[in-house]
């Protein structure tokens, strides 16, 4: 048995090759990620005598290039948590750290959990472009939050207040908002005090039927009484105070077209899974978290068992036992898709706020552990790990 043991970084990667107790086939070497060289890696360890395997640790999208070469050459290949591989460094005394070192590290650590070792699979296509859009929109809506607290900072100088009164119901167009909208066109309270009432009035009505708001002529009143009471503590008069104002809302705009532009594309390559249907129609899922829930979960064909599925979502509870001890108050692990957590406990939220009638054993579940005294967060958690389990059980039923 040989084990080839790689250390991946950006564009390079460190290769060492050994035997049984210690024997080196080939020292540590380094090779670039380009098509030739990995191709050239992929051909020798084709070469060596005896059974290979390649070790090597997840990194995200840096062990990729390596990965999609050795796999169309049907190499085995085991991907290692990176937890568990600092955890096996760890047992040596001596903690030195070079790439060499490291390679060699991965190496033996292949040899000595050889029979343990579990061959990747690659996932299918539709299921990786699921994936990869997924995290961008997790990743924009990060820069969805901070862009609108950015803009909030700012109003709280120019129109203090303004923000409270245009908060309302959220529109079905997800292009459309309406504060965002107000800002642009008005952007500072001056612009509106150098009006009369009655010219703000008239002003706001014909800027709302033109954007497709209601045209309250009430609203209008109280802006314009807001307006007038306000104090701003950045002058209109500077241009630098238009400029980030207008630049705020632009930038807001165009991350909401690119939340959308990509939720698109979720949800029509989602409608192409047999799965999605099932997923759609459960308590608590609509349009928006059914395309993400299973671009995080994937194809539970690759789970062994649903507590395989549990275990990924970082919602088990490992036992704690010692002697005549039993730990009975144990946490969660949290070692887990920390992106599944976040769209479960949202899918909790929505139930929470639909409150079904029908098929609602999540739902019942979590009033249950509510009315035993558990905090709402923990109730909730409670909940997905059930809902998980139902998921898990209606999927694999259409395999």
């Amino acid at each position: 048995m040989i084990s080839v043991g790689i250390d991946v970084s950006k564009e390079k990667s460190m290769v060492c090759i050994l035997k049984p107790y210690g024997e080196i086939v080939q020292s540590p070497f380094e090779i670039m990620h380009t098509e030739g060289s990995v191709t050239k890696l992929a051909n020798k360890i084709l070469e060596l005598e005896g059974e290979v395997k390649v070790v090597l640790e997840a990194t995200g999208a840096y062990h990729l290039p390596l990965l999609s070469i050795f796999l169309d050459k049907k190499i085995f290949v085991s991907i290692i948590n990176p937890l568990v591989m600092k955890k096996y460094a760890s047992t040596s005394i001596r903690k030195g750290k070079t790439d060499k070192i490291d390679s060699i590290r991965i190496a033996n650590y292949g040899i000595d959990n050889w029979f343990h070792l579990t061959k990747h699979e690659a996932n299918e296509e539709t299921y990786e472009e699921l994936k990869f859009l997924g995290r961008q929109y997790s990743h924009y809506i990060k820069i969805k939050i901070d862009s609108k607290l950015a803009l909030t900072s700012i109003l709280d100088r120019t129109m203090p207040g303004i923000k409270k009164l245009l908060s309302g119901k959220r529109s079905d167009n997800p292009m459309k908002d309406k504060l965002s909208d107000f800002v642009e066109h008005y952007w500072h309270y001056d612009n509106i005090t150098k009006l009369t009432e009655l010219k703000f009035v008239e002003s706001y009505q014909k800027w709302a039927k033109k954007n497709g708001y209601h045209a309250s002529e009430s609203k209008a009143r109280k802006i314009y009484a807001m307006a007038c009471s306000g104090i701003p503590t950045l002058p209109s008069r500077t241009p630098s105070t238009k400029m980030l104002v207008l630049e705020s809302v632009r930038v807001l705009k165009e991350v909401n077209k690119t939340l959308y532009n990509i939720l698109s594309q979720l949800q029509s390559i989602a409608r192409t899974l047999k799965e999605y249907e099932t997923v759609r129609a459960m308590n608590g899922v609509g349009d928006v978290l059914a395309p993400r829930l299973i671009a995080e979960i994937g194809d539970v064909k690759r789970f062994h068992s649903v507590s395989a599925l549990i275990a990924y979502a970082g919602l088990d509870s490992p036992p704690y036992e010692s002697g005549a001890f039993i730990g009975t108050r144990r946490k969660i692990s949290k070692r887990g898709s920390s992106l599944l957590r976040k769209t479960g406990y949202e899918v909790m939220k929505c139930l929470k706020t639909v409150k079904p009638t029908e098929d609602s054993a999540v739902y019942l579940y979590m009033l249950k552990k509510e009315a035993e005294g558990k905090p709402k967060k923990v109730a909730k958690i409670a909940a997905l790990n059930k809902f998980l389990r139902i998921y898990y059980a209606r999927v694999m039923e259409l395999q």
